[in-house]
């Protein structure tokens, strides 16, 4: 057996292209394909002013023309059909009169004189009349016998042309009269007009004698006349769309350019101008719009250079504070370390004296970070940390300071941790910030620092439960030296610059920092990193807005841990009763009120 000769049990490769299914046509295919004109259509329409302009010019035109275009063809049609009436109605008259008074005064008494009288007075009414074509039927009144002269027609008109209406009218009463009529095949049916009489034929016998007219050249001129209206119309529409669109684009090109113009200023090209041309309305708009974008780029570059040399002046003179500052603190901390040997009054001194410049050094540094965040020279350094040991530290920290407050300070975190790559020099000094603000502000209650995590995100969010802030104090609250009571003191020491830094600091990390308040009743901080570089934020894990806003009672130090799990925001822990307020109770109740203790240092 050779080698290519097939056993049938080797796999043989198949040419998948060749059996593949043909691709179905679906619903979804003809939607896309119907709506997707009809879309660009929707963006074009909303998008260009000159667009909607000539459309809707057009659309207006069209109307407008299609009813005068109605009108006069309607009129056009009735003063024609009329005035063709009229004349086929006096020459109908005339030979039907003279036809009759020339067969009723006939005395032939045999069939061959009768016909030939009938045959010479009938082929006078046939052929042109005044502006139409006409022939003749001649057809016995029903009932009657023994006739010398036969149904006739002319042309290639039968009998079934008269409408038995019509008939039955001849036959009953003496007049002329007439209607129009469809003359021809069902497909090519021309308009007619048939006018009948009764006439007597020898012996005396009633026939009703008819003159047909064909009233088709009064149809191609009908029809002629609409082809030139309609031609006409076309030509005025495409005349009117044109003179649209120019008007149009001379209005409308000025302002686009405008708008380029302003979205070219506006992406920091101060010097584009608008090309001013002539004297009219839209180059005095030019001409305003230059004047104005010129006042703008020097107020512009004036705020940039008053700028550049305010951010110049708090460098420098950051830079030159720190080394005299630095002598002035090592002879404040000596003379500070040997107070003990003063008298009170020079002691008191000495530790003013330290602690103003321990404050005048925050300032100072809070001063050189700003000038670094102005000149763009800050840097991260991350690095993976978890965001639990952070803040651990930052709650020994402030420990201290709350305790001069009466607050105290209950962290909730996840026990497996939140890692994210951040720089935790900087995440420190943000979670710092915002305690010591939420202390400072927080009417000696409690400060709940909670932190979470997702798929994207960590998220850390300090709560206090003091004076709270307005909506529009949270819009401030980030700004550099705002401050949402000036007559309030401040005590910790601040710059007024931590929450600034703190939001600098956040926007290197691309993180959130938000804010929210209610009077009276707290605020709340919600910091919000990316957990690694690569990562960008859906959503925080948590909630800036507290899902219960109504402040707590002060407790005591014991009854919240400063780490681990705590109560939801807004629960009011249970208070045990004292020995002696036992005895007069035996349960506790837990909404009662906290201890006069606590209510004196309210």
């Amino acid at each position: 057996m050779s080698s290519h000769t097939s056993t049938g049990k080797e796999l043989v490769p198949l040419d998948v292209s060749a059996h593949s299914r043909p691709k179905r046509f679906t619903v979804a295919k003809l939607r896309s394909w119907i709506w997707r004109p009809w879309t660009e259509l929707k963006l074009r329409w909303q998008r260009h002013l000159i667009y909607r302009t000539v459309i809707s010019t057009l659309l207006f035109t069209t109307l407008a023309l299609l009813a005068a275009g109605a009108f006069l063809s309607n009129q056009i049609a009735s003063t024609l059909y009329d005035e063709r009436v009229n004349q086929i109605s006096k020459e109908s008259e005339r030979g039907l009169t003279q036809a009759r008074s020339i067969l009723e005064s006939a005395s032939t008494t045999d069939r061959a004189s009768t016909q030939a009288l009938v045959n010479s007075t009938l082929a006078s009414l046939e052929g042109d009349g005044a502006t139409v074509v006409r022939d003749f039927v001649l057809m016995p009144i029903a009932g009657d016998q023994s006739l010398y002269v036969g149904p006739m027609a002319s042309g290639s008109l039968t009998t079934r042309v008269i409408p038995q209406d019509l008939a039955e009218r001849v036959a009953g009463e003496q007049g002329i009269y007439w209607r129009s009529v469809e003359l021809g095949s069902a497909d090519q049916a021309q308009p007619g007009l048939v006018v009948g009489t009764k006439v007597l034929i020898p012996p005396g016998r009633e026939y009703g004698l008819y003159l047909v007219y064909d009233l088709s050249s009064v149809q191609d001129t009908l029809e002629f006349i609409n082809r030139a209206l309609s031609f006409t119309g076309l030509i005025l529409l495409v005349v009117v769309g044109f003179v649209a669109w120019s008007v149009a684009r001379t209005v409308v090109r000025p302002v686009a350019d405008a708008a380029y113009v302003s979205e070219r200023i506006a992406s920091g090209d101060l010097d584009r101008r608008m090309k001013v041309a002539g004297k009219d309305e839209v180059a005095r708009l030019g001409t305003a719009f230059n004047h104005m974008a010129q006042s703008l780029q020097e107020q512009i570059t004036q705020l940039n250079n008053l700028s550049a040399m305010q951010q110049r002046f708090v460098s420098d003179v950051s830079h030159e504070l720190r080394t005299p500052l630095t002598t002035v603190r090592m002879a404040a901390e000596v003379i500070h370390d040997a107070r003990e040997d003063f008298d009170p009054l020079t002691s008191r001194s000495a530790e003013l004296m330290y602690n103003q410049i321990e404050r005048f050094q925050h300032l100072l540094n809070d001063l050189l970070e700003v000038s670094r965040f102005d000149a763009g020279v800050a840097v991260l350094d991350r690095e993976s940390t978890d965001l639990n040991a952070i803040a651990r530290k930052v709650v020994d920290t402030a420990t201290p300071v709350a305790d001069e407050y009466g607050s105290i300070i209950r962290l909730s975190a996840p026990a497996e941790g939140c890692v994210a790559e951040v720089d935790p020099r900087r995440v420190e000094r943000i979670i710092r910030n915002l305690v010591l603000n939420a202390v400072e502000h927080g009417e000696s209650n409690p400060i709940d620092i909670t932190i979470a995590e997702n798929h994207s995100a960590v998220a850390l969010t300090v709560r206090d439960y003091g004076i709270g802030m307005t909506p529009e104090a949270s819009l401030h609250v980030f700004d550099r030296f705002w401050r949402a009571d000036p007559a309030r003191a401040r005590t910790t020491g601040g710059s007024g610059l931590g929450l600034s830094i703190s939001m600098e600091d956040t926007r290197l990390h691309e993180g959130r920092l938000e804010a929210w308040g209610k009077p009276d009743v707290g605020s709340v901080f919600r910091l919000t990193l990316p957990k690694s570089e690569d990562h960008e934020i859906d959503s925080s894990p948590l909630p800036l807005e507290p899902a219960v806003s109504e402040a707590i009672l002060n407790t005591t130090g014991d009854s919240f841990p400063l780490t681990g799990e705590v109560p939801k925001i807004g629960y009011t822990p249970l208070i045990l009763p004292s020995e002696d307020e036992q005895a007069h109770d035996d349960v506790a109740d837990p909404q009662s009120s906290v201890p006069e203790s606590k209510k004196e240092r309210n």
